[in-house]
């Protein structure tokens, strides 16, 4: 069996000189860790201080052929105890806050003197340390921690509310930096040890406190600090040889009311409390987005019983139809053309953004809104797969099918909804959804088709192809684009979209995306159908809605708000099929899509008015390029250059961009102020962004023509290794 080694590696421990704290200290010396032995030197109850604590447990390492080093410091100066770290061993990777002191007394009794020491201690003493030691560790891309806690915490125990109270704040504490550290592969676990000291001399009988030796616990510690142990954010509770995991659980609870319209009254709560108190159905909740799918779920459960009991009987568990109403007027369309990128910088957007305008309408991606929410707030997902639970954190848009009929610009529209098609894809469950969206009158408004994909639900036997009703996707065509228009998105393009009613945390809370495996919130696979839309519109119907009729997209990969979305499209009658990608990365995001439309403008006759409303794809590259220089002015300087770019489309020079790196200086036009340009550049608009994106290589597209360069040609050999540096410019 190989043995688990601490060789290189540094580690803290506070309240090192006696009890737990020595033992953690002696074992993780004994497997090859530099130590540091912290400890005030007081009695239990905090009074007191002395080295010889410390010194004692360091002269024990060092006798046994271990790198120790003592420190005296209190742990409410934790960065005391971190510079001694870094002076003797400049690193560390492990904090086991073990430090602690009691003072008990019945609650009345408790002075706030009482209360203060104790907090300063076990809980302001454990945030100090670690947040002194929580730079390095970023820094270092790795670190442990330990905090303590204790069963008088967890459970509570007569004659220790201040202690009890800090010890609970540890997990809590443990937690969140659980969640922060974790991008940074700094772990954070909780023990809860019942071990005998001198803390717990004269608490526990005798025979018991026998047994409960500190050195049994050790051992937990130290694995829960290798940097091979995956857990994060553990409470771990162990004694006497035995360890086990405690975590928080929730009862199923209830609902106290009895549709969405009703208030809760008290003796609605006192009707049911032998539910809300009921724990035989208890899950545990070990994330903030677990809690919050539960209680979405059971919104949902309200929802589906309110809608089984109401008169017109439109939802049938018999029947696995469900409906919804959704309610909708001018703010909710111009909020979500706002959501999509239309701008009062383009003219022809108003007619979205403005509701007294003579051709006020609505975009036609607005009409998934209805069936969306239908498989959000109604249980028709969770109906499709019962083998296994599952969260928001679990599921992804997969495919998006849209048919329009009608754009009512306000009203009421109900939607049926129901489970076509269910794919077992190994790692997860795909569920197809079919809406149908009508007005008041009954007229038919829009037809939807979602597929959701299910992380961890797969491998339960199904079948792996979709039904005949499952509306697919087509080929992306390999000729050149017939057309191509790059949009931008805002950085906060998620937190207005999300506002048309997908309140999903994975695209606002980051640390809800990070528990989803992202590293900061993603934009809606929606929105970036939306952008996607409005880009396809402009191009072939002049931007008129009306002549949308259908839209079908894959999500392949998320969108970062404030990236540039670049729209491929290739005309087939009046389909016109399309892929979106994401222009800093040149990452596709939408595949397979298409839009089928009534009728066309040719694409010819609004290429290049798209062009210039709307920017060209090289934009997106400049403002990088604009950016690099803005952060790092000396090495832009370095070239000693003036470079003009000329930017073509069809042969024509449709916009210029000078780079003056002489002054550091990147803006839109020719060289301004006097400045000369010593290189011009040529270049068609996509055929740049190709080059950037490393998709062709300068010295090719100059030998095929694509490139012109006049001037001082031997200045841009200065030019590539400053765009290039970092990343494909």
């Amino acid at each position: 069996m190989s043995q688990l080694r601490y060789d290189g590696r540094v580690v803290i421990v506070t309240g090192a000189g006696a009890g737990l704290g020595r033992e953690y200290a002696l074992l993780f010396a004994s497997r090859g860790a530099k130590v540091v032995v912290n400890d005030l030197g007081g009695d239990p109850n905090g009074k007191g201080k002395s080295q010889k604590a410390a010194d004692v447990v360091v002269d024990e390492i060092r006798a046994l052929g271990g790198i120790a080093v003592p420190d005296y410091n209190s742990v409410t100066e934790g960065e005391k105890i971190v510079q001694t770290a870094m002076e003797n061993f400049g690193r560390i990777d492990v904090v086991v806050n073990n430090a602690g002191i009691l003072r008990d007394k019945s609650f009345p009794r408790i002075s706030e003197t009482d209360w203060d020491l104790i907090h300063d201690v076990h809980l302001k003493g454990s945030f100090k340390t670690t947040q002194a030691a929580w730079p390095i560790f970023k820094k270092q891309n790795f670190g442990r921690i330990i905090m303590t806690s204790s069963n008088s915490g967890v459970y509570g125990n007569f004659g220790q509310a201040n202690y009890s109270a800090a010890k609970l704040g540890l997990v809590g504490l443990a937690n969140t930096l659980a969640i922060e550290g974790a991008k940074y592969n700094i772990h954070c676990n909780v023990i809860v040890p019942t071990a005998a000291s001198r803390m717990t001399q004269g608490i526990i009988p005798e025979p018991l406190f026998q047994e409960l030796k500190p050195k049994l616990i050790a051992p937990v510690v130290a694995y829960l600090c290798h940097e091979n142990t995956e857990d994060n954010g553990a409470v771990v509770a162990s004694a006497a040889g035995w360890a086990g995991k405690v975590e928080l659980i929730a009862g199923k609870g209830t609902m106290l009311r009895t549709s969405l319209h009703h208030d809760v009254t008290i003796e609605n709560v006192r009707d049911a409390w032998s539910k809300v108190v009921d724990m035989s159905e208890a899950r545990n909740m070990r994330t903030i987005g677990a809690a919050s799918a539960n209680l979405m779920m059971v919104l949902e459960d309200l929802q589906n019983n309110q809608q089984q009991s109401s008169n017109d009987g439109t939802v049938a568990a018999a029947n696995g139809v469900f409906t919804n109403e959704f309610k909708f007027g001018f703010k909710d369309l111009i909020l979500y053309a706002l959501g999509i990128g239309a701008s009062v910088s383009e003219p022809s957007d108003l007619k979205y953004l403005y509701e007294s305008h003579a051709e006020f309408s609505a975009l036609p991606s607005f009409f998934i809104q209805p069936g969306l929410m239908l498989t959000m707030t109604t249980g028709i997902t969770k109906s499709a797969i019962t083998h296994k639970e599952f969260d928001l954190t679990n599921i992804l848009h997969g495919e998006q099918y849209l048919e329009v009929f009608d754009f009512p610009l306000e009203g009421n529209l109900r939607t049926e909804g129901k489970v076509i098609d269910v794919m077992d894809k190994g790692s997860g469950a795909v569920v197809v959804t079919a809406c149908e969206t009508f007005d008041s009158q009954g007229n038919l408004v829009a037809r939807n088709q979602s597929a959701t994909f299910i992380v961890g639900c797969g491998n339960f036997g199904g079948k792996k192809h979709p039904s005949p009703e499952v509306i697919s996707t087509l080929p992306t065509p390999t000729t050149s684009p017939d057309c191509s228009i790059t949009l931008k998105t805002s950085v906060d393009q998620a937190a207005i979209f999300r506002l048309s009613g997908d309140p999903n945390p994975l695209h606002i809370d980051p640390n809800f995306s990070i528990i989803a495996g992202h590293k900061i919130p993603i934009l809606h696979g929606l929105c970036t159908l939306g952008f996607s839309l409005r880009a396809v519109l402009k191009a072939y119907a002049n931007n008129d809605s009306t002549l949308f009729k259908a839209i079908k997209v894959r999500f392949v990969k998320p969108v970062i708000p404030g990236q540039t979305l670049k729209v491929d499209m290739w005309q087939n009658g009046n389909r016109i099929q399309f892929k979106t990608s994401v222009v800093e990365t040149g990452q596709d995001v939408l595949s397979g899509a298409y839009v089928d439309l009534k009728s066309t403008v040719k694409a010819e006759k609004v290429v290049s008015a798209t062009t210039s409303t709307m920017g060209l794809q090289s934009d997106a590259i400049f403002g990088a390029i604009k950016d690099r220089v803005d952060g790092e002015p000396a090495k832009a300087k370095s070239v000693n250059g003036v470079f003009s770019y000329k930017i073509t489309e069809n042969g024509k020079v449709v916009k210029e961009w000078t780079l003056d790196l002489k002054n550091a200086k990147v803006y839109e036009g020719v060289p301004q102020g006097g400045v000369k340009a010593d290189t011009t550049l040529t270049v068609a608009d996509s055929d740049f962004v190709d080059i950037a994106l490393g998709k062709i290589n300068p010295q090719v597209a100059f030998m095929k023509g694509k490139l012109k360069i006049t001037g001082n040609i031997m200045l841009t050999q200065k030019l590539v290794p400053f765009l290039k540096t970092d990343s494909k410019l």
